[in-house]
């Protein structure tokens, strides 16, 4: 049995070096010289042949532009609430990066600098540079960067001295993590840089647990009427890994999270169009409010595909309930079930039987399946 052996940071170096050779140089892939290091940061030579391909070569001196001083107001207040959301978060990065000789850097989905945070030696030019409000970090302007590959890959990274394109970027390293709005676009991505400095893959982890704490953070900023948090059977709810969902109230989805748009693959859709929130669960939307005026800990939604979540519903400025509690028991009638409970309960077996197929349950039931979605969202009778 053979075991990988981790490289030392000399070695590192030298690998990255063989490797831009063979792009840049060769004109052969990075995979051909370095299969088993290489073949997960694949990401890495596409960026550079993009560079490549647009001109871009590895000893032409980087210019860092700012952008003009009217620009880069119009880029502030474009981005006010993504700057808010994140500060807080920036702050904490801040210290626990203090002895690292990183710093935390925070771009819109542009790649323009609009904050940063942490310990900058601003007497060190290559840190002045990078760290400017208005600075263009784009890819089409300083090459390869963790800033740039996060904009384009739409994944965390990890970037480590020659892995930049430029001969000029060669001095930093760096981990980022883009940053996805409530709508489920890119807004920005977070970047934790260092200059001269030990490799440190590990703040991979760091930049992209931080940067879910922002797209919380600018999900609840959306207004709401309900909160709801969402995670799988089993999984305590409260923490960063929850799904989130606001809801307004009508029952219209105003803004989720990453994790929610994860669980609940309707919110992923890339039409971009309001979604209900009975076209996720397949019980009354009126319950998940009732389940929140009650105080429930924790409610078992099913979703049109048949798995189920547990949720948790908090109305604005009533906190959380304790985890733990009761959790509560789908809603029966007490002797005999009305005739709306009786037609509700029919248009879910048919939903059910269509395997969460709204459109083959009507035509089944002779209804509309604007009428299923309508009889679902009423309320019924305890």
């Amino acid at each position: 049995m053979t075991h990988a052996v981790t490289p030392t940071a000399q070695q590192r170096l030298i690998q990255i070096d063989q490797a831009r050779r063979a792009v840049m140089v060769e004109g052969r892939s990075a995979t051909d010289v370095m299969v088993d290091s290489w073949f997960e940061r694949s990401w890495i030579e596409r960026s550079w042949r993009r560079c490549l391909a647009s001109g871009q070569r590895p000893d032409q001196r980087v210019a860092f532009d700012v952008l003009p001083a009217q620009a880069r107001r119009r880029t502030e207040e474009a981005n006010h609430d993504l700057v808010s959301a994140a500060r807080p978060v920036l702050e904490r990065l801040g210290r626990a990066i203090a002895n690292t000789r990183y710093f935390a850097i925070l771009t819109d989905a542009q790649g323009i600098v609009i904050d940063v945070n942490g310990p900058i030696d601003r007497s060190d030019r290559r840190a002045q540079l990078i760290t400017r409000i208005g600075v263009d970090l784009s890819e089409r302007s300083v090459g390869t960067t963790a800033i740039g590959a996060v904009l384009a890959e739409l994944q965390p990274v990890w970037l480590h001295r020659g892995e930049h394109f430029f001969n000029d970027t060669s001095v930093y390293s760096c981990a980022g993590a883009p940053l996805f709005g409530p709508d489920g676009r890119c807004v920005g991505m977070l970047d934790l840089t260092g200059i001269e400095t030990a490799e440190r893959p590990e703040l991979k982890h760091l930049v992209a647990q931080s940067a879910r704490h922002i797209e919380n953070a600018l999900a609840v900023s959306r207004p709401h009427s309900l909160l709801l948090r969402l995670n799988w059977p089993g999984r305590a709810l409260g923490d960063e890994a929850d799904g989130l969902l606001c809801l307004d109230a009508d029952g219209w989805v105003t803004a989720s999270n990453l994790g929610a748009r994860q669980m609940v693959s309707r919110l992923a859709q890339p039409d971009g169009a309001t979604v209900h929130c009975s076209e996720l669960f397949a019980l009354p939307w009126e319950t998940l409010f009732d389940a929140a005026r009650r105080g429930d800990a924790g409610l078992e939604v099913p979703l049109w595909s048949g798995l189920r979540l547990v949720a948790q519903a908090q109305l604005p400025g009533i906190p959380a309930p304790v985890t733990g509690a009761r959790t509560a028991a789908p809603a029966s009638g007490n002797a005999r079930a009305s005739l709306r409970d009786l037609e509700i309960s029919l248009i879910r077996k048919a939903v059910d039987e269509a395997r969460g197929n709204v459109m083959q349950a009507a035509q089944a039931l002779g209804i509309s399946r604007a009428t299923v979605y309508r009889k679902l969202g009423q309320k019924t009778r305890g």
